[in-house]
């Protein structure tokens, strides 16, 4: 079965024929028939259904829902370093990874290496040891695309981990297990959900690794309720329609961006001169739905130019049915100092556009009509 067909089908309720599979809104089990569940922060029917579809979709050998993205991220990693131990991760990353990383896994005693952008310059480590490498398939907000099975073909799977945050890609563009990468974990508030409604996290990859995160998950307590858990397998059924449109969508309005008057320069990784164009088209399966460009901020008032918007909506989320626009200096990357934003490629003038599923006419319009007034 294809995972298109998978996606829209829930497991079956066996006591109910169910075609839907119910929330469990129960915070433990009657023992000895709910010995595998015994209590929702450990395991939880609805939670578990959700997971074991994801799982399949990622290929994955075991995985665990949490109550948030970041839940999914520290928790792995928490599990997987120890103080001594090395971690080299991307410098254009989603802003709360790089401070977790850099400050207090740093704190905690875990050597950190930084790699500016481009998976050339995470090869440039390969002949240090290295203990685990954090990578986005995409990276937030200036859309490089990663060469996860070069990085895996410098670095010997015996030695070192690769974690891949997919939650830019989704299964439909991209599966990192099948490439390289150990273990994959994913926002799953965004597209995987895709309705700006929940707030959800999924890890998963090798069984003798997720063991050890699976355990920390129920110690740490960053676990996924079942109502969480049924919305999102519920938006999850869309997942490959929004893809494709919102993808679509995006590569057009990146070229349209290109033409506008005011836009100094448009990353998006199926345009010709982006670094990563030929890596794109060789790893991703479909379009990917996100738009950065940078406004020439010596001519365009930014506030002007998010408050004059009508139809695309500013927010510091991405994702989901609605086109949103984030200025990751003043919102997603706020909490990093100027100096590592320049390093990383993020300008004052850098916006954000995760296109959703509105009239492709009025987000051009809107984009045109907003720059045209801030001018």
């Amino acid at each position: 079965m294809k995972d298109q067909s998978k996606i829209v089908r829930d497991k079956i309720e066996g006591d109910t024929g169910s075609i839907v599979f119910p929330i469990y809104q129960s915070s433990a089990f009657q023992l000895p028939k709910g010995e595998r569940f015994r209590y929702s922060r450990e395991n939880n029917p609805s939670v578990e259904a959700l997971c074991e579809k994801i799982n399949d979709l990622e290929g994955a050998e075991s995985g665990n829902c949490f109550s948030s993205g970041m839940g999914a991220v520290t928790t792995t990693l928490l599990s997987l370093l120890s103080p001594g131990k090395t971690i080299l991760v991307q410098r254009d990353i989603f802003a709360r990874t790089y401070r977790f990383i850099t400050q207090f896994l740093k704190s905690w005693g875990v050597n950190v290496l930084i790699a500016d952008p481009g998976t050339e310059n995470i090869l440039k480590y390969s002949d240090r040891p290295v203990d685990l490498i954090f990578v986005e398939s995409i990276t937030n907000p200036t859309l490089r695309v990663t060469d996860i099975d070069a990085i895996r073909s410098s670095y010997p799977l015996e030695k070192t981990v690769i974690v891949t945050d997919a939650t830019f890609a989704t299964p439909v563009l991209q599966k990192p297990l099948f490439l390289g990468s150990d273990i994959v974990v994913h926002s799953l508030s965004k597209f995987m959900s895709g309705h700006n409604d929940t707030i959800g996290g999924y890890a998963g990859g090798r069984k003798d690794l997720m063991a050890l995160i699976d355990q920390n998950r129920r110690s740490l307590g960053p676990s996924m309720d079942p109502n969480t858990a049924f919305l999102i397998n519920r938006g999850m059924k869309t997942l490959f329609v929004r893809m494709r449109q919102s993808g679509s969508s995006a590569l057009a309005i990146a070229r349209s961006l290109q033409k506008i008057d005011g836009v100094k320069r448009v990353l998006y990784p199926l345009l010709e001169d982006h670094p990563d164009h030929n890596l794109c088209k060789r790893l991703l399966k479909e379009k990917p739905s996100v738009v950065s460009f940078e406004l020439d901020t010596s001519r365009i008032d930014i506030q002007k130019f998010m408050s004059s918007l009508e139809t695309i909506m500013p927010a510091n989320t991405l994702g989901g049915l609605n086109t949103t626009i984030t200025h990751p200096t003043t919102m997603s990357h706020r909490t990093i100092s100027q100096e590592e934003r320049d390093r990383a490629g993020i300008s004052h003038g850098l916006m954000r556009l995760s296109v959703g599923l509105e009239s492709l006419d009025d987000i051009i319009d809107d984009l045109k009509h907003s720059i045209s007034l801030s001018l």
